[in-house]
């Protein structure tokens, strides 16, 4: 990103006094509290405008959020000049809020026959889908299996709390039925010379109370249903880790373990294979393929990570297969000793693309990297997020969390990221160095660690790691504490606002600067 000096100044002062907060949870656990794996959130993700999220989790089921207390300018169709921009000042008056709309069972558990597999429900990953109207579309996946949802805007009567008017409805239908004789002539005399009495009999339509009533049955209660509208299933031979939608609004894509398929939205009974990385013999397999990301703007273009920590950068209009002809960014300035855990650690888990189009974000095991497409020798940044645990990676091997697979996320204008770690998240906090926070209701600072030093000159704050405080704590001295189980995997940060959320086993929580 590119700004003169008093751009730089204005927002580094801004971000000099940029303060993380709590500002919401969802399903907080109370102490002791067992936790069902089935209840565990496995995906978080934003819309496109901020105004809803979703979470999936191993229960197979997606819960959305909607915010309740949205200004106009989160339209995504809203436009701003650049003037505009550069002279808005916007501070939050209150927090974001956000209140549960609906949840629906996207997957079940299923079984494969012909290789004897037992797919699990578990959501792996959300995408929001753009819409034209005022439906909203989300793409949801298990291990094997895409669905396309729409969630749509229902108003339903609200009848129940009109049994208690059925009194005035019935007097007044029993009052129709009599005919109640009069001598009064002021009233309405009738054909036959009989007057009929309405002054005193008929309900009171003018009462408060009638009113309100009425009011009652005739106000309509907004609710969202979803509806599976299509299903993208035996594509996939191995078990998919990301899906990502096409800024075309038409295609998106899936990648397993050695395949990356392109899809049509409207479409479900063909897919193109753009990328096979699958040998004619799988003991000279190397690598697999961990993420896949499109371009944020430029439909051809997308991005894939692979198990020995390379990015690569492919065109889809230079060749209908993609494996042979992609650009590599590799961190060849890498160095130390390697060992067994060497490749382990250095497979990214997952990438994000900067609004900008030109810088990517990977996380891997140890490091948070951000990356110009530009450079290919090396990124541009390196943050170390677990150098102090490379002591015990013989113990996180044996307990699997060297396996752990750990996100990442930008903010909107690209300059702050965030990511997870056991117990705690980190993010920048508008300094030199970062912060870490914990997922609850009174996040402790932690003191920070800093980043390598030619990413100073670069930005002026990212995200960090833990103090050595969290550090010291987190092993015991027969091995591995309990710290282990609570750790921060999935986050997601606000896409117009600095609001970040993230989960902690149940529990979502989200956090506003």
């Amino acid at each position: 990103m590119v700004l003169i000096r008093s751009d730089r100044k204005r927002i580094r002062d801004k971000e000099e006094a940029m303060e993380w907060r709590f500002s919401q949870v969802f399903g907080e656990r109370t102490p002791g509290e067992e936790i069902e794996d089935v209840d565990i959130i496995s995906a978080i993700e934003f819309d496109k405008c901020g105004k809803y999220i979703a979470t999936g989790d191993h229960g197979g089921r997606v819960v959305l959020f909607k915010r309740t207390n949205a200004k106009d300018f989160n339209d995504e169709k809203q436009v701003f000049s650049r003037k505009m921009l550069e002279h808005m000042d916007y501070h939050v008056a209150e927090p974001p809020k956000y209140s549960y709309i609906t949840e629906f069972q996207s997957h079940e558990p299923d079984f494969d026959y012909l290789k004897s597999l037992e797919i699990q429900e578990k959501i792996t990953k959300l995408r929001w889908c753009t819409s034209s109207n005022d439906s909203l579309f989300i793409l949801s996946t298990n291990d094997r299996t895409i669905k396309l949802w729409k969630v749509s805007d229902c108003k339903v009567k609200k009848m129940k709390e009109a049994d208690h008017l059925s009194q005035h409805v019935s007097s007044e239908n029993s009052l129709l039925a009599e005919q109640s004789f009069t001598a009064d002539p002021n009233n309405m005399t009738i054909s036959n010379g009989y007057r009929l009495e309405w002054i005193n009999k008929k309900p009171d339509y003018a009462s408060p109370s009638f009113r309100e009533n009425w009011n009652t049955i005739l106000n309509d209660l907004e609710t969202s249903t979803a509806r599976c509208r299509r299903v993208f299933s035996h594509a996939h031979d191995f078990n998919i880790n990301s899906i990502s939608t096409n800024s075309d609004a038409e295609t998106f894509i899936s990648a397993d373990d050695l395949r990356i398929n392109l899809w049509n939205l409207e479409i479900t009974n063909q897919c193109f294979n753009i990328l096979d990385m699958k040998p004619f013999d799988m003991e000279d397999l190397v690598e697999v393929i961990t993420s896949a990301e499109f371009h944020p703007s430029h439909c051809n273009l997308l991005a894939y990570s692979s198990s020995r920590g390379f990015l690569r950068l492919v065109d889809m209009r230079r060749s209908a297969l993609c494996d042979q002809n992609a650009r590599i960014l590799q961190d060849r300035e890498a160095h130390g000793s390697r060992s067994f855990f060497t490749e382990i650690v250095a497979s990214i888990s997952d990438i994000k693309f900067a609004k900008d189009g030109r810088h990517i974000l990977s996380r891997d095991y140890m490091n948070l990297k951000l990356w110009d497409l530009h450079m290919e020798s090396a990124p541009i940044a390196t943050f170390k997020m677990h150098e102090h645990l490379r002591p015990k990676l013989s113990e996180l091997y044996t307990s699997d969390s060297i396996f752990d697979k750990f996100n990442c996320c930008l903010s909107m204008d690209g300059r702050h990221f965030a990511s997870g770690t056991y117990g705690v998240f980190s993010l920048d906090g508008g300094h030199d160095d970062g912060l870490t926070l914990k997922a609850s209701k009174t996040p402790n600072r932690a003191s920070h660690l800093q980043a390598a030093p030619k990413a100073k000159s670069l930005l002026a704050s990212l995200a960090r790691t833990q103090n050595r405080r969290e550090s010291d704590s987190i092993f015991s001295g027969k091995g591995i504490s309990s710290d282990f189980q609570s750790k921060i995997i999935h986050l997601a940060w606000h896409p117009i606002e600095n609001l970040i959320a993230c989960a902690a086993a149940n529990s979502l929580y989200t956090f506003q600067a």
